[in-house]
C-alpha cells in the first residue's frame, strides 16, 4: 500500500467511525453516503465489494441455518453466563438509550427498529466492518502478524462504534462482533454467514427488547 492509499483509507474509516455519530445526517440515513464512500475507496484501489467478500453469487443457505444457530448460542452464552458472571465483580451503570424507547413505543416502530436490524445490523456494518476495515487494515498492518492485529482492532473500533450502549453494550458489541468476524474468516470470507448471524442476533435481541425481558 503506498502513502496516498494508506492517507485515503484512514480518512475513511475514521469517517465510517465518527460520522453516524456525529448527528450530521439523520437517523440511519448515515448508510447511503458512507457505503458510497467505501465503493470509491475500493475502485480507487481497483478492488470490489467481492473483495471484501460482499457477493450476491456467494450466498448460501446454510449460511442462514449455521448463522441462525450460531447467534443462539452467542446471545445464550452473553446472557446466562458471561454477564451474570461479570456482574459479580463489576457492576453496570443503567444507560438510557433512547432507541429502546423508540422501538418499545408501538408495534410499527418495533417493526421499523427490526428492518434496520438487518440492513444497518447485518448488512451495512459487516460490509464496512468485517468486510472492509479489516481488509484495509490487514493492508495497512502487512507482515506475519497481519491477520491478528487486524483482528484485535476490527473488534475494538466495533466495539467502540458502539459506546452509545454504555459500557456493558460496548463490551457486549466487541465481544460479539469477535464472532462475527471470525464466521466470516473461517467460511472463506465470505460475508453471508457473519451477515445472516448479525441480522438473528438483531432481530431476537430487537424482540426481547420489546417484549421487556431486556
Amino acid at each position: 500500500m503506498n502513502r496516498k492509499e494508506l492517507i485515503v483509507n484512514v480518512i475513511t474509516i475514521s469517517i465510517i467511525l465518527i460520522l453516524p455519530h456525529t448527528a450530521l445526517i439523520p437517523n440511519f440515513v448515515y448508510s447511503i453516503p458512507i457505503l458510497l464512500l467505501v465503493w470509491l475507496v475500493l475502485k480507487y484501489s481497483k478492488a470490489t465489494f467481492s473483495d471484501i467478500g460482499f457477493s450476491f453469487g456467494r450466498f448460501q443457505l446454510k449460511s442462514i441455518l449455521i448463522g441462525g444457530l450460531i447467534a443462539i448460542i452467542t446471545l445464550a452464552f452473553m446472557q446466562l453466563i458471561f454477564f451474570p458472571v461479570l456482574e459479580h465483580f463489576v457492576t453496570f451503570k443503567d444507560t438510557d438509550v433512547a432507541l429502546y424507547e423508540f422501538l418499545r413505543a408501538n408495534q410499527w416502530q418495533y417493526i421499523f427498529i427490526l428492518i434496520m436490524g438487518w440492513l444497518i445490523g447485518g448488512l451495512y456494518e459487516e460490509i464496512v466492518f468485517h468486510g472492509f476495515i479489516f481488509s484495509r487494515l490487514e493492508k495497512i498492518f502487512p507482515g506475519r502478524y497481519s491477520s491478528q492485529i487486524s483482528f484485535t482492532l476490527t473488534a475494538f473500533f466495533f466495539g467502540a462504534y458502539h459506546f452509545q450502549l454504555g459500557v456493558d453494550g460496548l463490551l457486549n458489541a466487541l465481544l460479539v462482533g469477535a464472532v462475527y468476524l471470525v464466521l466470516f474468516l473461517y467460511f472463506k470470507r465470505n460475508l453471508w454467514y457473519s451477515i445472516c448471524c448479525h441480522g438473528i442476533y438483531n432481530t431476537i435481541v430487537i424482540t426481547l427488547i420489546y417484549q421487556g425481558y431486556l
